[in-house]
């Protein structure tokens, strides 16, 4: 019986010695394409072609970078509208939805659950459905080619609202129906007690809504037309015929900039991330 369980657990360990070296595997081929996107930023584009390739560039020349910045694109320009996007929607999803997730896990008021149903049906339907009446609208008050227009669109979520509504709902009740008995109101109940408790699921659906914020693509290039309204992954899109021409590491370095950002908040927060998602996924 001893032994049996000795071979188990050997059996056992040689299982997830083998999860981990295929994923380690997987990890290196899906890191593969971003180690070569910043080789190729610091290269002189004689060896952006280079055979056979070579994932570690010979010195760190930033001369790619530096044309970047001093080309007629306006680069820093394009770079702050995708700031100023992703942090205004980041503020005002994280403002809203969590006080449409208090109402909805806390609350008690006639059609709750029907209405929170019909939220959720919002999450079915592709951003192509809606557009054509948003550009419509945008046109008609201005809002057309603005980036601030493209925030107006996000500044709520209906994934934001379930997400932060399933962490509440796996939170104890017992300190905030003691200060209900006190006499303490909603607001002061959800700012003092609810508010401080919400740290892993404010993080993750902030982090995730930075990143989906910074990335999109489709709304942007309907509703941004010109150069100095547009964002970084619309830009990247003309940069390839505006300053390619032919120098690959040219518009490697301008890639390299558009998702560093991403990278770092990822490889900072990422605890938070999956500690925030496995609470509000496991409980309920």
């Amino acid at each position: 019986m001893f032994s049996k369980g000795l071979q188990t657990r050997a059996t056992a360990r040689w299982v997830d010695w083998g999860i981990i070296a295929v994923m380690a595997v997987i990890g290196v081929f899906m890191l593969m394409p971003f180690l070569w996107l910043f080789s190729m930023s610091f290269r002189p584009v004689a060896d952006a072609y280079k055979m056979p390739p070579s994932f570690i560039p010979p010195t760190l020349d930033f001369t790619n970078y530096r044309a970047v910045l001093a080309s007629d694109v306006p680069f820093l320009r394009i770079y702050w509208n995708s700031v100023q996007i992703a942090v205004l929607v980041t503020v005002g999803q994280l403002v809203t939805c969590t006080l449409a997730a208090f109402a909805f896990a806390r609350l008690s008021f006639p059609g709750r659950d029907s209405l929170f149903f019909v939220m959720l049906i919002g999450l079915m339907f592709p951003a192509q459905v809606t557009i054509i009446p948003i550009y419509l609208g945008y046109a008609q008050t201005g809002l057309l080619n603005q980036p601030l227009g493209l925030a107006l669109m996000y500044l709520t979520s209906s994934f934001g609202v379930f997400l932060v509504r399933q962490f509440m709902r796996s939170q104890p009740k017992a300190l905030e129906e003691a200060a209900l008995m006190d006499g303490a109101g909603y607001f002061k109940i959800f700012w003092r007690i609810s508010l401080p408790q919400l740290r892993p699921a404010l993080s993750a659906l902030g982090i995730i809504t930075f990143t989906q914020t910074w990335n999109y693509y489709f709304q942007a290039r309907v509703l941004l037309e010109p150069q100095d309204a547009m964002t970084l992954p619309v830009a990247m899109d003309m940069l390839r015929g505006f300053m390619g021409q032919g120098n690959l590491s040219m518009v490697m370095a301008a890639m390299s900039m558009a998702v560093l950002p991403v990278i770092l908040i990822f490889l900072v927060a990422q605890k938070l991330v999956i500690e925030g998602v496995t609470m509000s996924g496991i409980k309920h």
